[in-house]
């Protein structure tokens, strides 16, 4: 039988407002749940039902989705996913104005393919309201065993009433660098799609290498749609065009700054550079676009990114489990808050409506020349 005391105790020292007042609030949930395990009518209740639904409940007073909750098979899949793979639609996820929103589909997966958008709501998960759901849990939802159905229904922007798009779970391979080419003379361009995989970094290193075998001399990193991903990524991408100063400060409930330092010797890139982003870079991909704003490395094109920078801690719990609690922010090197604010560019260049609305009805195939953030990005890191 699990210890209630170990399991339920540990979040509540991280709220503790003083010793007494401490001793006295953990007593009174350990009370309680004596009283509902004494008196329910439901008499076949388990202690493990119980302390996962009094850490869930302290959690979701937070008000945070970010802080959250994870069962022992989930703290295993989570694990999982870090080595670069897992079974789903391919869909990073959100909120955004309270609203499960998806930030950005993962190009070639069953998400991509049924035509889900960046910034669609997310209204039900296989007619299950999200209303009120978690996002831990609606991110459980969405994967599930490879060749099963979800299905989402979706409000997009600009478009009458709802759709519901229905897919295959597939197994999603997380590909950090998607395209690497030469665009026009001594451009090179690379899209970063992720900071998920632990290879992030190394991909991009390769990448910049066969580039510059073919002669860059001038660099445009898109940074679009890219939902995010590991810290440790962030501050080595940012490492490959710095050779010194901050990557990123946290700062926690006390006001207390930490900075995270451009890794000594890492810097593999230094000509003109410059990042696009969109209202779907979030995340890692911020941390990056501020690094190089604020050390005036490069130049920024495109529009607001989501804002999404919050620094969540894991910490194991003893049957398995595991909690994942907000401890931090992040801030810019010049102290700019990213968290619910986001990164703007210095170039501000957005995509046409008509272009967005008959990509959407599949009118429009992409392509480099018809992209107009691209192609201004090209123009600037020409005169650079």
């Amino acid at each position: 039988m699990m210890n209630l005391r170990r399991l339920v105790c540990i979040p509540l020292i991280l709220f503790a407002l003083n010793p007494l007042y401490a001793v006295n609030l953990k007593l009174q949930v350990l009370q309680v749940f004596d009283i509902i395990q004494g008196n329910s009518v439901e008499n076949n209740l388990q202690e493990k039902e119980l302390a996962y639904g009094a850490i869930k409940g302290m959690l979701e007073s937070l008000k945070d989705p970010y802080s959250r909750f994870l069962e022992p098979e989930k703290y295993q899949e989570m694990k999982v996913n870090l080595s670069g793979n897992f079974f789903g639609i391919g869909i990073h996820i959100g909120m955004k104005n309270d609203k499960l929103t998806v930030i950005s589909p993962i190009p070639d997966t069953p998400a991509d393919r049924s035509g889900i958008r960046a910034m669609d709501t997310i209204v039900s998960i296989n007619r299950l309201t999200t209303e009120k759901m978690s996002l831990d849990e609606a991110v459980s939802k969405i994967r599930g065993p490879e060749g099963s159905k979800v299905t989402l229904t979706i409000k997009r922007e600009g478009v009458e009433g709802f759709l519901e798009i229905g897919m295959l779970r597939a197994k999603i391979d997380i590909k950090s660098v998607d395209s690497v080419q030469i665009i026009t003379g001594d451009v090179g361009y690379v899209r970063l799609l992720s900071f998920e995989s632990k290879e992030a970094t190394n991909e991009l290193i390769a990448s910049l290498k066969s580039l510059k075998k073919k002669g860059m001399k001038r660099l445009i990193l898109d940074l679009r749609n890219n939902g995010g991903g590991l810290l440790s990524n962030a501050q080595g991408v940012s490492s490959l065009f710095l050779d010194q100063g901050i990557v990123v400060y946290t700062v926690d409930r006390s006001g207390r700054k930490m900075g995270f330092p451009v890794t000594p010797k890492a810097q593999t890139y230094e000509d003109p550079l410059v990042i696009l982003i969109n209202g779907s870079s979030a995340s890692a991909s911020e941390i990056v676009a501020g690094a190089i704003h604020d050390n005036k490395r490069g130049t920024l094109v495109g529009t607001h990114t989501f804002g999404k920078a919050s620094v969540q801690n894991i910490i194991p719990l003893g049957d398995g489990s595991a909690i994942l609690l907000t401890i931090a922010k992040y801030l810019t090197p010049n102290g700019n808050n990213i968290h619910g604010t986001g990164i703007m560019p210095d170039v501000a260049v957005s995509i046409p409506t008509a272009d967005i609305t008959a990509f959407n009805e599949g009118k429009l195939i992409y392509s480099i020349d018809k992209d107009v953030q691209l192609q201004q990005a090209n123009q600037i890191v020409n005169s650079l």
